[in-house]
């Protein structure tokens, strides 16, 4: 450097872009930030607004829980064996998921497509289930049209069934796609996005086994 060149400014955590910027490097370091970090930072977003709509069906809940119209309560209507089975079907899903993108750094497509398949046997029990469970309380004259209270239950319990619903068609979906593509990175960050998701699923269903199958049946 020549007396007549500026001099280099201080810049230890390379926010600005220097002369020897890389754009490769990603955003900090003279270019932008990788796909995979936007994707990924995108769908955090939408998680987070996935459990804000969460917070106010748990809101809601809690609020009618006891507004029964003089028909049956929690402790009456709700069968803790069955919803244990649910939870247990639900949790090693996602074992099974943790497992499949596992599989997915590897690069093993058997392994992939096994976990993959065995998660969405889970996925599908635990709907099931659920759906046995609403059409047995519907059957006996409580549904949704009750009370308040079998009103916040179907509206918090049966969202959540409709994701995890959701969730097997996209787990479908990302089967199909590494069958006929392959680990591409945009199938990767498809994956990763998956996972997240499923992940999040299993977080809010303890939240709900918990605020309104075993508060609602203990006292």
């Amino acid at each position: 450097m020549t007396a007549a060149d500026p001099p280099v400014p201080f810049d230890p955590y390379h926010v600005g872009r220097g002369q020897d910027s890389d754009p490769s490097r990603g955003h900090g370091a003279g270019g932008p930030a990788s796909k995979r970090v936007i994707v990924a930072y995108g769908f955090w977003i939408f998680l987070l607004s996935d459990i804000v709509m969460f917070s106010a069906f748990f809101a809601g809940y809690a609020v009618l829980s006891g507004n029964t119209a003089g028909g049956p309560g929690a402790r009456q209507l709700f069968d803790l064996h069955n919803v244990a089975i649910e939870t247990a079907c639900l949790l090693l899903s996602s074992f099974s998921c943790g497992m499949a993108a596992v599989a997915t750094e590897a690069r093993n497509k058997a392994a992939f497509y096994l976990m993959m398949a065995v998660t969405f046997v889970l996925g599908a029990a635990f709907i099931t289930l659920e759906v046995r469970e609403f059409a047995a309380l519907i059957a006996q004259g409580d549904g949704p049209s009750r009370s308040a209270f079998l009103s916040a239950f179907f509206a918090l319990v049966g969202c959540h069934g409709a994701h995890v619903s959701v969730g097997l068609l996209w787990l479908l979906t990302m089967m199909a796609q590494v069958f006929a593509k392959g680990f591409r990175p945009e199938i990767l960050r498809r994956i990763l996005c998956f996972s997240l998701f499923w992940h999040a699923l299993d977080i809010i269903w303890v939240a709900v086994f918990t605020v309104v199958y075993l508060l609602g049946v203990h006292p």
